[in-house]
């Protein structure tokens, strides 16, 4: 089940045929049979561009219309036969991220001889142990790949050097070469020829086309084209969460704890359009300031298209700026907005906050889509390291070779060591008499698998099962009889479930008890104390996929379970859970 608002240019491709090239106020989109395909057109992500505008479902197919007004051709299948989880697309180039850690890529610059052809470009990186991809960013003509190994590689133009290499040796490759290594993001924006890249130590590097200062390098080199990786200075304080790059323009969004709202956004650039927020061309990243931003209103996300920007925020406004010839600001005018302002929205289809829902902006048009968190996982080993990778669910942490700061799980640690009181003594001794270094050391080597030091390893070898993975680790809680001690009691009956297991899957999803139950607060009451009918459902649901016999169903149960599939899309996770329900209401009348 779909909401998807677009506003903007209706044309190449022209997704509503009977209304006018230029959509100021944003309006439904619907595919075609949509009603009969609900299940299979779910949406998890849109990228649009120039080349094209693709469509991912959250079953892992995707559909795109190629910008050109042939019936013949738009829409029209992916066919890539792995599950797709990313897709990217730029100004003559497109990429497609698959479960399996592969890419696949068509364009110009990609493949020349045929480029309307997808082929695997993660198999032509030169090292065979970096091929595992696991995340893919698009600029106008090139792609950018980050491996499982934090390498970023980058393939297509760098006509402007933004692949980091002098373009008159390198004006364009059609394998992916290697930019940089330790890199935890890449940054760059589908009609960009700019390239961003935040290191393990949160350090920022630029490439590229540096027209109108867009890289934040100052106004000494406005007008320079950077042909190498430059260590970007004057960034604002805070962790970068984002930054995407727009024609003639680059916005940041930064994160520090000790300001109020936390997130901000920068920006630099030209001010043509004013698509920087801003009263001038910024050669460096710069506040955009503005009373819509008040205090505790956090910026959730933020889009750029080439010469406009749209922000959500996290008190459910839609904020844009910038060019707006075709009404791509969804202001229900086509006047460009030299400064912040807030579009006003229909009513949303599903709930009227809009924490669900995502932006995408395309070279001159915007879409807002309904897409709620969902748990990328399918089984309970996988739910389980997702729920243990969150940081508040943590109570242990040690710094790692390279600095950084890993939260850890004294439970994890525990089982690890065979639940057995000897080892974890004996380790708690030999730690005793380390430095602090080596102690992190050692719990980084029980934690990850890496033999971190030969020398503290072969001391500790006997007393840890080194081979195990984390996922294992998991799974073997999950399965041990000692760990099932939540007891639920239910019309007299007593029910064991698996800690673990329950508190995993409630965290997940939080918000459908919230919207199904009488508390409506943020805060979650105590599971066993909720007397909800609805809330018993789901717990037997939660935790065994299935309705338990005996249970009374009323039309209530049904309304409000209805409520809560439709808005977080539980059936994702489970399709037949409403169908079980309705079975079982029709059998007992």
């Amino acid at each position: 089940m779909n909401e998807i608002l677009f506003f903007g240019k209706n044309q190449y491709p022209e997704l509503f045929k009977n209304e006018s090239y230029s959509i100021t106020k944003p309006i439904q989109f619907k595919f075609e049979n949509e009603n009969e395909n609900e299940n299979e057109k779910q949406i998890k992500q849109i990228s649009t561009g120039d080349f094209s505008t693709i469509f991912l479902f959250k079953n892992g197919k995707a559909i795109e219309y190629l910008n050109e007004n042939d019936s013949n051709q738009n829409p029209k299948k992916i066919q890539i036969e792995e599950n797709i989880q990313k897709v990217t697309v730029g100004v003559d180039v497109e990429a497609i991220l698959t479960k399996e850690g592969n890419v696949f890529a068509k364009g110009y610059n990609i493949n020349p001889d045929n480029p309307n052809e997808f082929i695997n470009i993660s198999s032509l990186i030169e090292d065979t142990n970096d091929r595992i991809i696991q995340d893919i960013v698009s600029g106008d003509s090139s792609i950018y790949l980050l491996t499982s190994n934090q390498n970023a590689y980058g393939i297509g133009s760098n006509y402007y050097g933004q692949l980091g290499f002098d373009s008159e040796t390198l004006e364009t490759t059609e394998k992916p070469i290697l930019m940089m290594k330790n890199v935890s993001k890449i940054f760059s924006g589908n009609n960009s020829r700019s390239t961003f890249l935040l290191n393990s130590n949160q350090e920022l590097f630029g490439c590229g086309w540096n027209e109108y200062g867009k890289l934040g390098l100052g106004e000494s080199r406005k007008e320079e084209t950077i042909q190498k990786l430059t260590k970007i200075q004057n960034i604002p304080k805070g962790k970068i969460i984002d930054i995407q790059c727009a024609y003639s323009h680059s916005v940041m969004l930064i994160e520090n704890q000790n300001q109020n709202p936390k997130r901000k956004l920068y920006s630099c650039g030209r001010y043509f359009f004013n698509g920087l927020g801003q009263d001038e061309d910024t050669y460096e990243f710069t506040e955009i300031k503005s009373s819509l931003f008040e205090n505790y209103d956090n910026i959730r996300e933020f889009s750029v298209g080439c010469f406009h920007t749209l922000i959500l925020t996290s008190n459910n406004k839609l904020i844009g700026f910038g060019s707006n010839s075709y009404g791509q600001l969804g202001t229900g005018n086509t006047n460009t907005q030299s400064i912040p302002f807030q579009s006003e929205l229909p009513k949303l289809r599903f709930n009227e906050n809009i924490s669900n829902y995502h932006i995408s902006c395309g070279y001159d048009n915007s879409f807002l889509y309904y897409s709620p968190f969902i748990s990328p996982f399918s089984n309970l080993e996988e739910d389980l390291v997702k729920l243990f990778r969150r940081k508040e669910f943590c109570d242990i942490s040690f710094k790692t070779e390279n600095g950084e700061i890993i939260e850890a799980h004294k439970l994890i640690l525990k089982y690890r060591l065979n639940q057995n009181q000897n080892q974890i003594e004996k380790l708690q001794e030999i730690i005793s008499n380390k430095s602090i270094k080596e102690s992190n050391q050692i719990f980084e080597m029980i934690y990850s698998n890496r033999i971190i030091n030969p020398k503290l390893y072969s001391e500790i070898k006997e007393i840890i099962n080194s081979n195990e993975k984390i996922e294992e680790t998991m799974k073997r809680i999950y399965l041990n009889e000692n760990e099932k001690d939540f007891i639920i009691e239910r019309k007299e009956k007593q029910y064991k479930f698996p800690k673990l297991i329950l508190i995993m899957r409630s965290e997940l999803y939080r918000g459908m008890f919230l919207s199904v139950t009488e508390d409506k607060s943020n805060k979650v009451k105590d599971y066993s104390e909720i007397s909800n009918k609805s809330f018993q459902i789901f717990e037997y649901w939660i935790y065994s996929n299935q309705i338990k016999d005996g249970m009374k169903i009323t039309q209530e149960i049904i309304d409000e379970i209805k409520i809560g599939i439709d808005y977080f899309q539980l059936n994702q996770t489970n399709p037949n859970l409403f169908d079980l329900l309705i079975n079982k209401f029709n059998n007992q009348n």
